[in-house]
Parts: C-alpha cells; structure tokens; sequence
C-alpha cells in the first residue's frame, strides 16, 4: 500500500500509530504482526539516504520473526564483508535467502508488516562521499531505487506486506502506477480521505476557546475565516494555532494579522503546491509569521536562523539540551549579547519547537536506535520554505553566512584554551566538538572560494592550541551535555590523503591554495595535533580515572587499522612508530589497562561498523593486530 498527501497530513503519525499497535498485539496473537520499519529523515545523514535501509530492515526481521535468526547470522558469519555490498547484494543475502530456508517453517502464518515512512525525505545516495557529493544521486533516482528494492522483495512472494508513505512526488506517483506495480500497490491520497474539515474545526475551535476566542459573535466570524483559510489542511491550522497563543502578543491581533495578509503570489511550479491549494495557503502564512516580526529585531532573527540552519546536521544534543540553550550557545559563538538570539525568534513559536523537547521524529526514531540530534523546526516545510528564495524571498537563509559566521566563533573562543582550561561553558564545548566539521560545511558548500578568506582562517587555526583541544575533545566528560558527540573527520585527522580542509575545486578559480605553504602548514598542524593528543593519552591510559569520549576510540581504531594494512607512506600520516611504541609501552604496564583498551576499541567500533565501512573481520583482524 502507498499512502501519500502534501506535507502536515500525519502520514509519519499514522506510521507510527499503526507500528505502535501492532506492536501492542504481539502476545495476543503469539507472534509479532510488525516485520520491520524505517523512517527516511532528510535531516539526518544517518535516514536521508539507503545506505541502511536493508541492514535495518535484516536486523528488525531478526529480531522479530525467530526462525529468520539464525539464517542471517549465519549469512553475516560467511561473509561478513555483505554489510557494505551493494544493497541488491545484502537485500538477497540477508533477507530472501533466509526466507528461502524456512518456507516450510513460515507456511500458512500471516504476513509481516514492513512500514517505510517518508520516502520522499531519502535524498542521498549510498554511495555518497564523505569529502564532497561527488557521487550523489539525483533525489529520484534514489527513491525509484528504493521502490525498486521493495518491489523485488516483493516479488520474492514472501510472507511480508509493505506499507510505504510519502508526499505525492510525481517521479514516485509515476512509477508506482508503471506496469512494474501494477496490480501489486493499492493507492491511498490522504488528501481525499477522511472528513479533514470537521476535524479541523474540532481542534481551531478547542485551541481558540483556550485562549479566549471564539465566543463572542465577532470572534465567530474570526474562526469561521480562519477554517476557511485552513481548508481542511491540518498543519496550517495548527501552525496558525502556535502563533496565534505567543504569550508576547494579544491573541486576538495576531488571528487578525493571519486574516487580513494579503495573498503572496507564490510560484506555482512547486510540486506540494501544485497539488494543494491549502499549501500555497500555508507558505503565505509563513511569510505572516515572519512580517509580524518586530523589524528592529529582524536582522537578528535572520542571523540566528543562519546559524541554526548553516551547519548540515544540528551538533545539539537533544537528551540534554532544548532550543533555548542552544540559542544561546550560538549567541556567544556569534558574538551577539547573551539573550539576544531567543528573544529576536520568540514570534516564532508557531514555527520554531522553542518550549520544551523538540516534537520531531529526531526523538522517536524506529530505526532501532534513539536519535539524539535536536531538531529547531516543528515541521520541515517551514525548513523548505526558508531556504527557497522563491517562497521566503526577503526572509531566504544564506547557509554560508551562518557557517561562516559560526566556524569564525569556533576558532576565536578555541584560541582560548589551553590544557588547564576547564570548558564549563557551552560554547566551548561545541567549539571543540564542531569545528571540524562547520569548517567541512563551509568549504564543500562554497560556489567560489575566497582564498583571502582561506588564508586568514588557516592562520587563525595556526595559532590555535589544538593539542589541547583535541584532548579535551577526547576526555571532557561533559560534552555530550551539549553536542550528540565530538564529529571529527577521519580523513581530515588520520589519513594521509585527501584533505577536507581545503577547497577541491580551487583550481577551477585559478586558486593555487591546494599547494600553498600556508594551507599545507594547517593541515600538518591539525594532523600533528590530533597524533600528540592520541599519544598522550597513550601514554597514560586508565580508564578506572579518566574519561575517554567515543571519537578518542574511533580515530586509534582507523589509525591502527591503516598500520595494519600498510596505509602508512604519505608523509602527511601519522608517525607508525611512535603509535606502535606507545601500544607497547601502555601494554608493559598495568595489564589490565591494555585490556581494557582493547575492549572499548572492539565495542565502540563493533557500534558503527557500518559508518566506518569495515566488516566484522576488519575489527577483529585490527584487535589480532594489536
């Protein structure tokens, strides 16, 4: 079954109520009803794209029908290098095969369910590169490939049912009613189900008694134009809703600002809107909330909007920290007073998750693991909207100046530290943890480079201490109360090829940057940097009195991987031999730490296997090797 509708009909809901559920009946029917489920998530580079959709799915049809087990570990077991084939390679390996093998034990049982949400929010390939998008997919492409997938399973004729959701995309529209599917797919427009207007008349009219309207004959004719605008659509009336009960402002003067805005002419080449005239009606009211904005504080508003948008993955950790502090983080990297970015953005409440927990998907992630990154926007439309200079014309985000700007403040406040700094401020903690990759951000994301501007920033990470703020990245125990977890670039710290640092498109400007002493001055720096910092918590390791952060593991697992095999000649890489004498000399000493060692490299590397793209025989050839 494909269900699908614009964006703020609640197909992401309805997945997971029906997930829910089903999950609900498992003793009750003797056997779990829900096979597998995978939500896509355009902002997380871990859900925007294919790469684990299959072993996802494996791993939940794992865990939930028994007799598959055993078959799919045995599967892993023989060829352990299935987990980075192609997916076609580890959907036939690591799903039918096992299927194949217990027919006769899955005979007569009801099907499974396998939910696959937001299928429209896959956008990257699975072969994208970690350096540059060199290889990257046209988004439909990457969908139809999905399809694709999906539909050889099906035509496996096994015991599974596939519930997939999405907006109405034309490229997925067309190809689900294509001769391939025929038969196959029953089609469900959300858009035309159900009684959309009494349902939103049910939740205005509630909401707007809450606040004190809709009594009063006048207030009345107000509701009543309100459902007329919101014309069944369900995420304008609630984004209305939010913006309407701003504690800052009289709810009634707002309801009458959405009212009386004039009609933005919008471009009608817009696919949602296209389909929907109540999502025309929605990006307007986006426009209203952002012109009921104070214009003293716009430029402020517009710069804090930067800087949340500019880096590619929020760095925030959601568990630990809410928009608010995360505002004000951002306020002291930007140089802006403290205080400033929250108050230049409280008229966004209707747009903007800045009261408690992020509501998104960033929180309840089905995947099989609990995202951690914050999530700023109630809904991404608004997200789209923002940075479509076509919808949010003088309101439209540049990413860059926000990078910028943000890897500026990174480096000024990382000129700070030393080895005896404490990092008890948030800023600081971001700092260390981030600026690899808001630097990474701002360079690949570049249309021209600025080679004044690269220069300038190269000597600022010159004059930098980063040996200490890579050592504080790796041991400050209370980073992950501020960021999901230190990002370091392995290619950038660890290998000897390849260098993220610098533009690679420099040439293409007559920029001759790549070569220059300044730039190849820096990144010997950072790489020299990183190995002191790797090496002196060698040399005095124990994990019974420090604390040693994920990324600490994860660069002395790649670095004794490429020893390993040989990958060790450029002279930009680490010294081999000062990182084999200090495995030495730590292995000399109390045995137990050298175990210990070895124990968080298995573990934590064993955790993102995937991420790293080595098999399980890659991690125990290293841990042999060590």
């Amino acid at each position: 079954m494909w269900v699908h509708a614009p964006a703020g009909y609640g197909k992401t809901a309805i997945a997971g109520t029906v997930a829910e559920r089903l999950e609900r009946r498992v003793r009750e029917l003797g056997f779990n009803p829900l096979g597998a489920t995978f939500f896509f998530w355009r902002a997380s580079p871990e859900r925007n794209s294919p790469a684990r959709f299959i072993i996802t799915l494996a791993y939940q049809l794992f865990v939930s029908i028994p007799e598959l087990a055993p078959h799919i570990e045995n599967a892993v077991k023989r060829n352990p290098m299935v987990l980075t084939k192609a997916l076609e390679v580890q959907m036939k390996k690591l799903i039918v095969e096992p299927f194949l093998q217990v027919v006769e034990e899955v005979r007569g049982k009801p099907s499974r369910l396998v939910i696959v949400d937001g299928l429209d929010e896959c956008i990257n390939s699975d072969r994208e590169s970690r350096v540059e998008k060199k290889y990257a997919e046209h988004q439909e492409r990457v969908q139809i490939r999905v399809l694709d997938l999906i539909h050889a399973l099906a035509s496996y004729q096994l015991p599974l049912s596939f519930l997939v959701l999405s907006r109405p995309e034309s490229w997925i529209k067309q190809h689900i009613e294509g001769a391939q599917f025929r038969g196959l797919v029953e089609v469900v427009d959300l858009y035309k189900m159900g009684d959309h207007l009494r349902d939103v008349e049910m939740f205005v009219k509630d909401k707007l008694s809450k606040v004190g309207l809709g009594e009063g004959d006048d207030d009345g004719g107000l509701t009543m134009r309100l459902l007329e605008k919101a014309g069944g659509h369900m995420l304008y009336a609630s984004t209305a809703i939010r913006h309407i009960e701003n504690p800052y402002c009289d709810p009634r003067v707002r309801l009458r600002n959405i009212l009386n805005a004039d009609s933005e002419s919008l471009p009608a080449s817009n696919p949602d809107i296209a389909h929907s005239t109540p999502f025309s009606s929605l990006y307007e009211l986006y426009m209203q909330i952002m012109r009921s904005c104070p214009e003293g504080t716009r430029a402020c508003m517009i710069e804090v909007l930067e800087d949340i948008l500019g880096p590619d993955v929020s760095g925030f950790n959601a568990q630990r920290v809410d928009v608010g502090r995360a505002v004000g983080t951002l306020d002291a990297l930007s140089g802006r007073v403290a205080g400033t970015g929250m108050k230049a953005i409280r008229g966004l409440n209707g747009v903007l998750n800045l009261c408690g927990a992020s509501e998104s998907r960033g929180h309840d992630d089905r995947n099989g693991e609990t995202s951690q990154r914050l999530e700023f926007f109630v809904h991404s439309s608004f997200r789209e909207f923002l940075l479509d200079p076509r919808l949010s014309r003088e309101f439209y985000i540049d990413r860059q100046k926000g990078r910028r700007r943000l890897l500026s403040g990174c480096l000024t406040h990382m000129s700070s530290i030393s080895l005896d700094s404490q990092l008890d401020e948030d800023h600081l903690r971001y700092a260390v943890a981030e600026w690899e990759w808001v630097w990474f951000d701002w360079v690949k994301n570049a249309p021209k480079p600025d080679g004044d501007m690269l220069s300038t920033m190269f000597q600022r990470l010159l004059d930098i201490d980063l040996e200490s703020c890579f050592l504080h990245a790796f041991t400050c125990g209370h980073l992950e109360e501020v960021v999901h977890e230190a990002r370091l670039s392995l290619d950038t710290l660890v290998n000897g090829y390849g260098n993220p640092l610098i533009p690679s498109n420099l040439l293409l400007y007559d920029i001759d940057l790549g070569s220059h002493p300044l730039a190849q001055s820096a990144v010997t720096h950072v790489r020299a940097s990183c190995e002191g910092a790797i090496l002196h918590l060698l040399g005095a390791y124990d994990p019974t009195t420090k604390h040693y952060n994920n990324s600490f593991y994860f660069l002395m697992f790649v670095r004794i991987h490429n020893l390993m095999l040989g990958e060790v000649s450029d002279a930009e890489a680490w010294n081999s031999e000062k990182i084999v004498g200090a495995l030495r000399t730590l292995k000399e000493g109390p045995t137990e730490h050298f175990r210990e060692l070895v124990m968080e490299l298995r573990g934590k590397v064993e955790s993102i296997a995937d991420v790293l793209d080595i098999g399980v025989e890659d991690i125990e050839a290293a841990i042999t090797y060590i």
